[in-house]
């Protein structure tokens, strides 16, 4: 008897401080109103960096610029077994004053600039338990090169197979 092959959602999140402060957005959930880094899931055909460029557009209305990978993090979330599973490639980086005239994504309410610490008291609107654990990675100062990265434009390595 054959087994679907085990895959979990990939997706990419953006991790940025200005000045002391994060960005997150508040957005419509199937949970009511949460707090998220700027994050969605990989498309086809798409590279890890054009994800999280695109993701970082469409939640912020911002052009975002990693310079650097955060991590790699497995995310079991309670419910429906393996459908609720995420692999998130997390980056950091900084953006730019949000573009004239676009709007937010579905869903967004808002974005938000908060301290490290109104992050953490606001845990229990944290969409994922990973919102706090990449913030509190680039506060260690965790730090990956995009260079890491396979497939990605101007990275270095092997052709993926």
């Amino acid at each position: 008897m054959a087994t679907e092959r085990f895959r979990p959602n990939v997706t990419v999140a953006a991790v940025v401080e200005r000045e002391g402060r994060f960005l997150l957005v508040e957005e419509h959930t199937g949970d009511g109103l949460r707090l998220n880094n700027p994050a969605g899931h990989l498309e086809p055909g798409e590279t890890l960096l054009q994800a999280v460029r695109r993701e970082v557009l469409e939640e912020t209305a911002c052009r975002f610029e990693a310079d650097a990978l955060l991590g790699v993090y497995l995310a079991r979330l309670p419910g429906d077994g393996d459908a609720l599973t995420y692999l998130r490639f997390a980056f950091r980086g900084r953006v730019g004053a949000p573009v004239a005239g676009r709007a937010l994504d579905a869903g967004i309410v808002r974005t938000l600039w908060l301290t490290p610490q109104e992050i953490e008291a606001s845990r229990p609107r944290h969409r994922s338990p990973l919102v706090w654990s990449c913030v509190q990675d680039h506060l260690a100062g965790r730090r990956y090169p995009l260079e890491l990265l396979v497939g990605a434009p101007g990275a270095a390595g092997p052709t993926p197979r």
